[in-house]
C-alpha cells in the first residue's frame, strides 16, 4: 500500500508543480487551485506512506521521479526541451531511484 500512496504522492505533486507556472504568480484562479490541491494531496499521501517506509526513501523517490516527470511534461505543456547534460543528469536520477528500488534492503519494512 505504501507504493500506492507514494505513487500517487508523486502524481499530485507533479500536478500542482505543473500547474504553478499558470499561475502567474497566484492571480489566475483554476492553476492555482490545483497548486493548492497537489502539494496538499501529496503531503497528506506522503505521510501515509511514511507509516511504513523510511523517509530518506520516500523523499528520494518522490523527488526524484517527480524531477523527471515534470521535466517530461513541460516537454509538452510549455515546450521547455532539456539540453543534454539536463538528459544525462534526468537518467542518472532515474538510474539512482531504481538502485533504490530494486536493491535497498530500507525501502520497505
Amino acid at each position: 500500500m505504501a507504493y500506492l500512496y507514494l505513487g500517487l504522492a508523486i502524481v499530485a505533486e507533479v500536478i500542482g508543480t505543473l500547474a504553478l507556472k499558470a499561475t502567474n504568480g497566484f492571480t489566475v484562479l483554476v492553476p492555482s487551485i490545483l497548486v493548492l490541491f497537489g502539494y496538499s494531496a501529496a503531503f497528506v499521501l506522503l505521510s501515509f506512506c511514511l507509516k511504513e517506509m523510511p523517509v530518506g526513501i520516500v523523499y528520494g523517490i518522490w523527488s526524484g521521479l517527480g524531477v523527471v516527470l515534470v521535466s517530461v511534461a513541460s516537454i509538452f505543456i510549455y515546450r521547455q526541451v532539456p539540453d543534454v547534460p539536463a538528459i544525462i543528469g534526468l537518467a542518472m536520477i532515474v538510474g539512482g531511484v531504481t538502485v533504490i528500488h530494486l536493491f535497498s534492503k530500507a525501502s520497505v519494512h
